[in-house]
């Protein structure tokens, strides 16, 4: 799969919806059968984070692919340095981002929705999820702030070949 396609904005968005439907849902269900009255937003944002983290790295690091990035056609692959070769293998071969890397990709989404009941952070957090999108269309590589630093790519992924079974 070396070479393959980047991952087209609609699809990455599908994909995070899809993943956000996974997790949120049944935490908030969850939050709200525990918790009554304000308090619900106070604590289902920290645990919708908590629970994300835990849902994208695990993914990520055993599979380069959440539930939702399965459903969209694509894969999180590791980019190539300016010299060359990732550690462990050719970016897009299937090589796996390893567990720092899925979760520092994980947590630079994640984090800031635990943000969202504290007022100036909660706001910030707004802002940086615009901003973290907009990183899409700048350049070529079509990377997120959270696939920059954690030095990742998104990419097309074919579905499996039915001839060969």
């Amino acid at each position: 799969m070396a070479g393959a396609p980047l991952a087209e904005p609609g699809q990455r968005l599908v994909a995070r919806i899809v993943d956000t439907l996974i997790v949120g849902l049944p935490v908030i269900i969850v939050v709200r059968g525990l918790v009554s009255g304000p308090g619900v937003d106070v604590v289902a944002p920290p645990a919708v984070a908590g629970c994300m983290l835990l849902y994208e790295s695990i993914q990520l690091a055993l599979w380069g692919r959440t539930l939702g990035k399965r459903f969209a056609g694509i894969e999180v692959v590791v980019t190539l340095p300016a010299g060359g070769e990732p550690p462990g293998g050719e970016a897009g071969t299937g090589t796996r981002l390893g567990v720092p890397r899925a979760v520092l990709r994980a947590a630079v989404y994640s984090l800031p929705i635990a943000a969202r009941p504290i007022p100036v952070l909660g706001l910030l957090a707004g802002v940086f999820w615009v901003a973290n999108a907009g990183l899409l269309f700048e350049g070529d590589s079509r990377q997120a702030l959270h696939d920059r630093l954690a030095g990742t790519v998104v990419v097309k992924r074919s579905p499996p070949d039915s001839t060969a079974f």
